[in-house]
């Protein structure tokens, strides 16, 4: 008894399962780079979370997602009558990705360092979502704003006055 034939086998690697590959395959690579464009500044400050770990949450978003609207191509396109709701899933995304983050957020008295990382890996997740749904020029506009703001903002912030929150 056979678990599959040489036709189910072979429709894995079909022309329609192939092009939608290759459709993945372009997401994913847009997904590394914005990810590691945003995880750069990370990397360069010497923090925990670098390029790698940005790159992995931004094409780990932008994967769920695509994957999520091609549901006709789930098994070789074998037929299962159901549609996935894109919502649900982007809401997983960020609620999974806050329980990552709120693992980087460390207090030690008064405190608290991790944050821009947190929201960094946060905003890298919702680039991946973009990139997944295919809001191209939003996730670059969204990879350049974070990156600049990571880079350049802490100059604005000594420059601008303020006031420390324990004194």
């Amino acid at each position: 008894m056979a678990f599959f034939t040489l036709n189910e086998l072979l429709s894995y690697w079909s022309l329609p399962m192939l092009g939608v590959n290759l459709i993945v395959l372009l997401h994913l690579v847009g997904a590394l780079l914005m990810g590691m464009l945003v995880g750069y500044e990370r990397s360069y400050h010497g923090r925990a979370a670098g390029m790698r770990t940005y790159a992995l949450v931004c094409m780990a978003s932008t994967a769920i997602i695509v994957i999520v609207g091609y549901p006709d191509h789930w098994f070789a396109g074998r037929v299962f009558n159901t549609q996935p709701d894109l919502t649900r899933v982007i809401q997983g995304i960020v609620t999974g990705i806050g329980f990552l983050c709120a693992g980087v957020i460390m207090r030690e008295g008064f405190n608290i360092s991790g944050l821009t990382t947190a929201a960094s890996i946060w905003t890298a997740s919702i680039i991946g979502v973009l990139i997944g749904v295919g809001f191209y020029v939003a996730a670059i506009i969204l990879s350049l704003l974070s990156f600049s703001v990571m880079m350049w903002g802490y100059k604005l912030e000594v420059w601008l006055p303020s006031r420390h929150a324990v004194t």
